[in-house]
């Protein structure tokens, strides 16, 4: 497949690229500055903002599939969440990519309670602004024509895992689950070649 990453240069986006070249498919890696990822390895790198639609679009063009690793700190979540939502829409139908998967966060998946995990007692929630900027992202994506997937960890990331190639889905979050990037890379591409997952946020976690 041809698959172009927006965010690319993140944790996650990074391992996404590794796993996506590992099966053998041809990745566009899109970053603010090419100039700080050389290192990304045998892929085309380009500049882009997941922000405005018509680099989305761009990027895009003579792809199969997309995935959004995506975030800026500098911009306040909720501008910056609903804003990619927006372009990665009109972009990728502009280009004629009907497939997006976005990396999501578990905070704005439901818990066992069936509220979302940020809503349960004793969750914290000194980043809830993020939380709340996922969650009005994703609120776009559920307005949209495209065929998207939403996944998001089960509780965190294990920042230091390696990849064992396992995991599982989960039928709600789990704050005290940790799935390594690497195989958080393997669930999201399994995705993306797999999409029985049509409009919908799916948790994934450690296998």
């Amino acid at each position: 497949m041809r698959i172009v990453v927006f965010g690319a240069g993140g944790r996650a986006g990074r391992q996404v690229v590794a796993e996506a070249r590992r099966r053998g498919h041809q990745v566009t890696a899109v970053v603010r500055d090419p100039a700080r990822h050389r290192d990304l390895g045998d892929v085309r790198v380009v500049a882009g903002d997941v922000t405005d639609p018509l680099d989305v679009e761009r990027a895009a063009l003579g792809q199969d599939a997309a995935v959004s690793a995506a975030v800026d700190l500098s911009v306040p979540p909720h501008d910056f969440f609903t804003a990619s939502s927006r372009a990665l829409v009109d972009g990728l139908a502009q280009a004629g990519v009907r497939r997006l998967v976005v990396v999501g966060l578990s905070a704005v998946m439901p818990g066992a309670s069936g509220a979302a995990l940020m809503d349960e007692p004793g969750f914290p929630n000194e980043y809830r602004s993020f939380y709340l900027g996922h969650a009005a992202g994703l609120a776009e994506l559920r307005t949209a024509g495209l065929d998207w997937t939403y996944l998001a960890p089960a509780g965190d990331f294990d920042r230091d895992g390696v990849r064992s190639g396992r995991y599982r889905l989960a039928g709600h979050g789990d704050p005290g689950s940790r799935i390594s990037y690497p195989d958080f890379a393997v669930a999201l591409l399994d995705v993306v070649a797999q999409p029985d997952h049509h409009r919908a946020a799916v948790i994934v976690r450690e296998g």
